[in-house]
């Protein structure tokens, strides 16, 4: 299998075929840095969904009776495919997710740590056995596949962030519709038809649909045949999501918007706590669900944070992200450019410093969609930057008086996903980390952890379920009482 950037993308992948859209009409795919087009894919309606739904469902049964090791080898078949075609998925994130070299290299590792955890699922999916208050009763709860998944994947880190959710559905015995999001068809989906089906999958197990979420959004996230939900996305669109596959019934996992907080107290080593704060903030240009939104830190090393903050936020190299030595690449497209170049105005409108930043960078190409990476002081809690979950290369940094105060600006937000503690040492920091109402937090580290053995979830705004390991097989898998009756049962009549 080859996966060139000029490889045809125009087809679905459905019930084990490639086939054009009953549409006939495709999108373009446009790479952020050049600002060219790289492929057409299919503009699905509604149609193409039912028959995808179709064929997961015929599909489904079928592979949910097959032995652990079948699937166990066809995840693993999966893991050798990703290593395999390493430069040449590297290369298509760039094109398609502007992703510099570390994103492209981090992308690929996550992708290939959930398919490589995926395969050990099918053994992992084991029972129970419990005594009975009937005489000559046997009670046994087996883990069973929910059915046919639907998995709705984000445009920022699309190849990790659909594999999370296919390979441990596929692994635990359902079938999968996928629908990547329309900015990256190809690395967030038809990407993953190519490996599956080279790494063996049978027809109609995993199907794939690209296309528009205004045209086919709420036939995928309401459709009768789904009977499991997985969103990574904005909350505003989750919640609508959530709501159409609540209709049906449908399990919901959703992995929604954050505003992670780093918070730095005055005994924090401030190297450690800067350098982990600029990685935090400008991996993949901020557009991370984890990434930094607000820099919560003490008054009494405040100023110092800023400056080194700032020094180091202006030698980052930005750029088209095909130039290897790029740190900060492209934002994906003009709307979330815009939007996030508009925080920073209204954050500096309301009486921010603009330290650094807040403009695009232009390079050899019109109307570059680089936005230089950007520190703001003299920030609170309410600012534009700092209130919404801007997505993008930009640093508020907010101070406080005490441990408290930075608790409470911590909490003040309806989002909790990540967030990160530098306090001098792991004890006080844990401390800290015990008060902070969000689902994961690191200490003296930065909010972008991602493991496939440890459960991934956020609380409040943040998202419903979870993902990763045991607590992505908990969505996937429902489980099923039999009680055996060995012996003649005596009833009252």
């Amino acid at each position: 299998m080859s996966l060139p950037i000029t490889d045809d993308w125009s087809e679905l992948y459905v019930d084990g075929e490639w086939t054009p859209s009953e549409s006939g009409e495709e999108l373009t795919v446009e790479d952020p840095s050049t600002r060219e087009s790289i492929a057409s894919v299919p503009a699905a309606v509604e149609d193409d969904v039912d028959v995808a739904y179709e064929a997961a469902a015929a599909a489904q049964s079928a592979w949910g009776d097959r032995p652990p090791t079948d699937r166990e080898e066809l995840l693993q078949g999966v893991v050798q495919e990703l290593e395999d075609r390493h430069d040449e998925i590297v290369d298509l994130l760039a094109s398609e997710a502007g992703g510099s070299q570390i994103m492209g290299e981090t992308s690929l590792e996550l992708a290939t740590d959930q398919a490589a955890e995926a395969a050990t699922l099918p053994r992992r999916m084991k029972g129970q056995h419990a005594a009975s208050n009937v005489p000559g009763k046997e009670n046994v709860v087996e883990r069973v596949p929910e059915g046919v998944v639907t998995v709705i994947s984000p445009w920022n880190f699309p190849l990790n962030l659909s594999m999370r959710a296919v390979a441990p559905a596929i692994a635990a015995g359902n079938a999968v519709v996928l629908k990547p999001a329309s900015n990256t068809p190809i690395t967030g989906g038809l990407l993953l038809a190519k490996l599956f089906e080279a790494a063996g999958v049978p027809d109609g197990v995993l199907n794939v649909v690209t296309g528009k979420g205004s045209e086919i959004g709420d036939r995928v996230a309401g459709h009768p045949e789904s009977d499991v939900v997985a969103f990574t996305g904005s909350t505003p669109i989750g919640r609508q999501v959530a709501a159409t596959a609540g209709e049906n019934l449908a399990e919901a996992a959703m992995e929604l918007g954050g505003n992670n907080a780093h918070i730095v107290t005055e005994d924090a080593d401030l190297e450690t706590a800067v350098d982990a704060g600029v990685f935090g903030t400008f991996v993949h240009q901020g557009q991370v669900c984890i990434s930094i939104n607000r820099h919560l830190v003490h008054e009494d090393v405040y100023d110092e944070y800023v400056e080194r903050l700032t020094e180091r936020a202006e030698s980052l190299p930005a750029g088209s992200a095909h130039d290897p030595d790029t740190v900060v690449g492209p934002i994906i497209d003009e709307s979330q450019r815009e939007e996030m170049l508009g925080y920073v105005e209204e954050t500096v409108e309301a009486g921010a410093t603009l330290e650094t930043g807040g403009e695009t960078v232009e390079i050899d190409v019109d109307d570059s969609l680089v936005v230089a990476p950007t520190v703001l002081s003299g920030v609170t809690n309410e600012m534009a930057a700092a209130c919404n979950e801007h997505f993008g290369p930009i640093a508020p940094v907010i101070p406080f008086s005490d441990i408290d105060e930075a608790v409470d600006l911590h909490n003040a937000v309806e989002y909790g996903l990540s967030g990160s503690v530098h306090a001098g040492d792991v004890g006080a920091g844990r401390r800290i980390a015990d008060r902070l109402e969000t689902g994961m937090v690191h200490v003296n580290d930065q909010p972008i952890n991602d493991e496939a053995h440890v459960p991934f979830s956020g609380t409040g705004a943040s998202g419903i379920g979870g993902y990763n390991a045991e607590a992505f097989l908990e969505e996937v898998t429902e489980r099923k009482w039999l009680s055996l009756q060995h012996d003649d049962r005596e009833y009252p009549f």
